[in-house]
């Protein structure tokens, strides 16, 4: 297993135990044998609002990392990610937000196949680029409003 994924998983294993990790960066770098930067990759790479975390980070001596994965009502949560779409929505995006709704059980396992499908690339590819993200946007928002429970 990679550095990356062991730090990932140590993160997720404190959200487990509490549904919050409170981590000292320079700490569990020098625990690991890495460097900060790489702390900081991974929670700005895994720990995303589109993948339904809050990091919140203080600086200076004493200075913490504190991740907590968001929980809301079901409908609130739907309508936020629908929210949060924008305009515009590349597939990377679109396929964490449809991951963090499934894994929150908001979307069932058929639900998401249906919207990573929709997402993909390969529906757009007739559409200028210009205007795909924008395309994905529209029929995502459509779905999720559809799916809504």
């Amino acid at each position: 297993m990679n550095l990356s994924n062991v730090i990932a998983q140590m993160i997720y294993d404190m959200l487990t135990e509490s549904g919050e990790a409170e981590i000292q960066r320079n700490t569990l770098a020098e625990n690991l044998g890495c460097v900060p930067s790489q702390i900081n990759y991974v929670i700005s790479s895994r720990f995303t609002p589109e993948r339904g975390y809050s990091v919140e980070s203080r600086r200076g001596g004493g200075g913490y990392i504190r991740i907590t994965r968001i929980s809301c009502e079901n409908g609130a949560m739907l309508m936020h990610v629908i929210n949060s779409i924008g305009d515009s929505l590349d597939e990377n995006t679109c396929r964490a937000h449809i991951r963090n709704l499934l894994y929150q059980k908001l979307l069932n396992e058929d639900e998401a196949r249906l919207l990573l499908a929709a997402s993909g690339e390969g529906c757009y590819r007739q559409l200028p680029p210009q205007i795909r993200g924008r395309v994905r946007a529209t029929v995502i928002k459509q779905m999720l409003l559809s799916c809504q429970k």
